[in-house]
């Protein structure tokens, strides 16, 4: 009597075998949501470092847009609370939301986008 799997038996397992592998490619592959956020954390940082500063106001949707075209990287950036630190606003003549001032006192009120504050502020933005 010969031990031997009959090929019914084996090509199930074979094909479960290869299904579970490609599966798992997919699960386990990075998505680069990662290096997406290191690159605006860079962007960010980069910003505070030249000395640019946006002005908002929670309720501003311009403001809540700005803030989300950073995601989690938002929080590199300098930020001022007009509805927490009025005074400070007063001070900046903060006419609108959102305002970005430099340290050099250049002013780009309303939403400017992350691609236009890379070209104003020299600020690398890579995409990808």
């Amino acid at each position: 009597m010969q031990n031997y799997i009959s090929k019914s038996k084996i090509i199930p397992v074979i094909i479960l075998t290869i299904l579970i592998f490609v599966v798992s490619i997919f699960i386990f592959r990075p998505s680069g949501n990662e290096e997406k956020a290191e690159t605006l954390g860079s962007f960010a940082r980069c910003l505070t470092d030249k000395g640019w500063t946006m002005y908002g106001a929670y309720w501003c949707p311009h403001c809540q847009n700005e803030k989300a075209a950073f995601g989690d990287s938002f929080r590199y950036v300098t930020y001022i609370e007009c509805t927490k630190e009025p005074n400070r606003c007063v001070a900046a003549k903060i006419d609108g939301y959102p305002t970005w001032i430099t340290n050099d006192g250049r002013r780009f009120e309303g939403e400017q986008g992350i691609s236009k504050l890379s070209k104003m502020s020299g600020c690398t933005l890579v995409t990808n």
